[in-house]
């Protein structure tokens, strides 16, 4: 099979443990787009979080793609239009909020320059205005302040607490949402029917690529639907348990040691 589009998570996948792609890294996915091969970055990132990681790439000098959100935003990066978009209904973040207060966890939001906390911010919050690149604001009246459409929530917690209410949150939202875990602390609330394989289904249409000629990397929880979806679905060395299970190829090397520069040598030529 000759694959014609690769797809990479970033946290744990392109990125090592201090979040840089790392040079033979970089070089290996330019050489691939050079190639002729589109290249695509699928994150539960806010877009502003995953922009520097395209750019590293040179994302935009080949008219590739961001899928931001988990797949709720895509992005043309050297247009930088939005060319997907879903959110979620406009009721659902008050009522998340008071999740959050019943289970004792954070709750945020997202606007284009800010993480919009609803709970007094907390170092997982700290985590992923780090990743994000963005400022975190705490608004006390969350429920009011938040009265435009937004492309999804995350709950924050220790890992333990997010394990247990991930199946009862899950099951209450079963109609209205996707409630996920994307990292131990994080449960990503989305619009329904949304992940990583979903919008790529729609990326697929625009580049006129069949599933079986795409290859998706990842490491996590919120990358298993893509990989299931994939023609060839990775999981990277250091991948959790549940990754690999789902995976048709498991990289000799980790996030640490260039384990994306392995894939394309092994299956990209």
């Amino acid at each position: 099979m000759e694959y014609r589009l690769l797809v990479l998570d970033i946290d744990g996948t392109v990125t090592n443990t201090q979040k840089e792609v790392t040079e033979k890294t970089r070089r290996a996915i330019l050489a691939l787009e050079e190639k002729g091969v589109r290249v695509a970055i699928a994150s539960g990132r806010h877009p502003r979080g995953v922009l520097p990681i395209a750019k590293c790439l040179e994302l935009h000098r080949y008219g590739n793609f961001i899928l931001a959100f988990n797949g709720a935003k895509i992005i043309e990066v050297q247009k930088g239009t939005c060319i997907y978009e879903r959110r979620l209904p406009p009721y659902l973040p008050a009522r998340l909020w008071k999740d959050a207060q019943k289970y004792g966890l954070g709750i945020l939001t997202y606007t284009e320059d800010a993480l919009i906390a609803g709970t007094r911010p907390d170092r997982y919050m700290e985590l992923e205005a780090q990743i994000s690149q963005i400022p975190i604001r705490y608004h006390e009246d969350f429920c009011r302040f938040v009265d435009f459409p937004v492309n999804g929530c995350l709950f924050t917690g220790a890992p333990e607490d997010i394990e247990a209410i991930e199946p009862v949150l899950a099951h209450r939202y079963f109609h209205e949402a996707q409630i996920f875990r994307s990292e131990p602390c994080f449960l990503e609330v989305v619009p329904k029917n949304v992940d990583k394989a979903y919008s790529l289904k729609h990326l697929l249409r625009i580049l006129n690529v069949e599933r079986e000629e795409m290859v998706c990397c990842g490491d996590s929880f919120n990358d298993i639907s893509m990989l299931r979806y994939a023609g060839l679905g990775v999981a990277m060395a250091n991948a959790q348990e549940a990754v690999k299970d789902v995976a048709g190829y498991i990289t000799e090397h980790d996030n640490d040691h260039d384990g994306i520069a392995e894939v394309i040598w092994r299956f990209f030529g």
